[in-house]
């Protein structure tokens, strides 16, 4: 009776630690995923950032405010910052239902920099073909976002 008595306490206490470390590790899956969430939006809160300042550079220069010279000066600390946004975007731990769109988005990213390399190179040369390059990488680099804030979206809802 009494070895009944403690397999039974021993089963119990075996429930109640799975249960303790089922609750445990749906916690810490939870704060994962709300921290990769977190430092995505993050990371393309301040791409956003960088192309607004960029663009802002491109208006003034369309203005006459700021020299060719000047732009591609600033162009140039652009392109540095995008690498930098580039490079974020290793170091980001999706959760595995989230890795299509991390790379869509680092493709999106990366689309942005080649486009952005064309756009101030036409500036500097009016080279046409530089110019046309640039359109269709921006047009690609859209798509990579659309598409990956879509998977995002997708695995999010799944996720839920």
């Amino acid at each position: 009776m009494k070895s009944k008595t403690l397999a039974a306490i021993a089963v119990g206490a075996i429930i109640i630690g799975l249960a303790v470390f089922y609750s445990y590790s749906a916690d810490v899956a939870k704060n994962r995923g709300k921290f990769f969430g977190d430092s995505l939006q993050t990371l393309q809160d301040d791409l956003k950032q960088i192309q607004t300042e960029f663009y802002s550079h491109k208006s003034k220069l369309d203005k006459g405010d700021i020299s060719k010279e000047e732009f591609a000066s600033y162009g140039k600390v652009h392109l540095d910052k995008m690498s930098e946004i580039l490079k974020k975007y290793d170091s980001l731990q999706p959760p595995e239902s989230f890795i299509k769109s991390v790379s869509l988005l680092k493709d999106s990213t990366q689309k942005q920099i080649e486009s952005d390399r064309y756009l101030i190179e036409w500036i500097m040369t009016n080279d046409t073909a530089n110019k046309i390059r640039s359109d269709e990488l921006l047009q690609e680099s859209f798509e990579n976002e659309m598409a990956g804030i879509a998977s995002f979206r997708k695995a999010k809802d799944n996720a839920n």
